[in-house]
């Protein structure tokens, strides 16, 4: 099948999918505490979106080895996993909206910065992963949001063309990332401000606004 031939949806995990944000910046505060750093609401906010291995050299204050980055995220996930267990529940509106894009031929992709660990954890516990056609985390790239490579990544494994798809995202490396990816962009207002994400092709306050002949709309956009 030609790829051109075929739609999709990517989305991204937390603040889209389901409710996390105050989760990950307890979990950040925690390691800052432990560590030594600086943390501020201000810095959680711009980070926000970003893969662990581009933020801990930031609160570090410059590079850090590998396997350091590594030890540092495999903490702070754990101390995420361990504030969220048993809070952990879908978004208003996203049952409802993956089935109807399901019903309506789209193909499914879940594009986020969080590891593997944590994606498989949401997943577990709110019963959707048959819903989705592929994933991608950050174990899948090297390079992360706000570049494109993620949503590249997701549109390859499902056989579809990038302008074919459409990314749905709440932070601004997310909707920088889906534009550079030449792909319509839908934003959510779950952990940014409106007019922080004037970016996107079209920003809603709640994917229960939304049905597949939206998506339908913004991929018209792309034409």
């Amino acid at each position: 099948m030609n790829p051109k031939d075929v739609k999709a949806v990517i989305f991204d995990l937390d603040g889209v999918l389901v409710d996390t944000g105050a989760y990950h910046k307890q979990s950040w505060y925690d390691l800052a505490q432990v560590e030594g750093w600086a943390f501020s609401d201000e810095i959680f906010k711009r980070t926000f979106g970003m893969q662990n291995a581009q933020i801990i050299p930031i609160l570090a204050g410059g590079e850090a080895a590998a396997a350091e980055i590594d030890r540092l995220g495999d903490w702070k996930e754990q101390r995420y996993r361990d504030l969220i267990a048993g809070k952990l529940f879908l978004l208003e509106g996203v049952r409802d909206l993956i089935d109807d894009l399901k019903a309506n031929g789209y193909r499914l992709a879940v594009g986020t910065s969080t590891p593997r660990v944590n994606l498989d954890f949401m997943l577990e516990h709110t019963h959707i992963r048959d819903r989705f056609d592929d994933f991608v985390t950050s174990e899948d790239v090297t390079n992360g949001k706000p570049a494109p490579d993620t949503f590249l990544k997701a549109a390859e494994k499902l056989g579809v063309d990038p302008a074919c798809c459409v990314v749905v995202e709440d932070a601004v490396p997310g909707v920088e990332a889906g534009k550079a990816a030449g792909m319509a962009v839908l934003a959510v207002t779950t952990t940014r401000r409106r007019g922080e994400l004037g970016a996107a092709d079209r920003v809603v306050d709640s994917l229960a606004e939304l049905g597949a002949a939206d998506f339908d709309k913004l991929l018209r956009l792309l034409d």
